[in-house]
């Protein structure tokens, strides 16, 4: 790992029954969960700052985040086009 190297990962945010349940779909298996959202990013920073250690520590690469996400929004008539 270089000195100074940043970093940029995409985080998911779900809500769970009590809470919200993180994760970071680049890094396999790196996931964390908070009773609030504060809490939840507090623990996944941790959970990132682990996993990359852990990579850096057995000669992996340090996967970049090159994903993209959007939102698709669909009204009821939408849906029953489908259905006819």
């Amino acid at each position: 790992m270089k000195t100074n190297e940043q970093y940029s990962f995409r985080v998911i945010f779900e809500v769970d029954e009590d809470g919200y349940h993180v994760y970071v779909p680049v890094l396999a298996g790196c996931h964390s969960w908070g009773k609030t959202l504060t809490e939840a990013k507090k623990n996944i920073r941790e959970a990132i700052k682990s996993h990359i250690a852990s990579l850096v520590k057995d000669n992996e690469d340090v996967p970049s985040d090159e994903g993209l996400e959007t939102f698709e929004t669909f009204s009821s008539a939408d849906i029953k086009q489908l259905s006819v």
